[in-house]
């Protein structure tokens, strides 16, 4: 049984920063792509980033999000995390972790990935 548990949300002034966990079981983590998505009320879920299972393959980051987030996993610990600096209040959303086939290439669309958290609230005041 997969599980993922996202943590590290909350309230933040923008500019600020935060750094979103997720931590990962029932799966074998280090052979997985994983990615964060996002979705704020009345508004579809959109993608964020992404990283592959592979050390040789680069990270995928959606353009708002580019210079001001970093993807990050950890294989021992078995959990992928979100750096999130610069924030800006239309970073307001409900974070989700979620990931995709075993071995399969990192995507930006939501039917890549077959599993996901319940998300965690950031919010960005102006």
């Amino acid at each position: 049984q997969v599980k993922l548990v996202e943590s590290g949300g909350g309230l933040v002034q923008a500019g600020g920063s935060l750094r979103l966990s997720c931590a990962v079981s029932g799966l074998s983590f280090g052979a997985y792509p994983m990615a964060w998505f996002r979705q704020d009320p009345g508004k579809e879920r959109e993608f964020v980033a992404a990283i592959s299972w592979r050390t040789s393959e680069s990270t995928r980051l959606a353009d708002s999000v580019k210079g001001r987030f970093t993807i990050s996993r950890d294989n021992v610990k078995r959990t992928l995390y979100l750096q999130m600096d610069s924030l800006k209040p239309e970073d307001t959303a409900v974070y989700y972790c979620a990931a995709g086939g075993a071995r399969a290439a990192v995507g930006t669309q939501r039917s890549a990935y077959n599993d996901w958290g319940q998300g965690t609230q950031v919010t960005v005041s102006s």
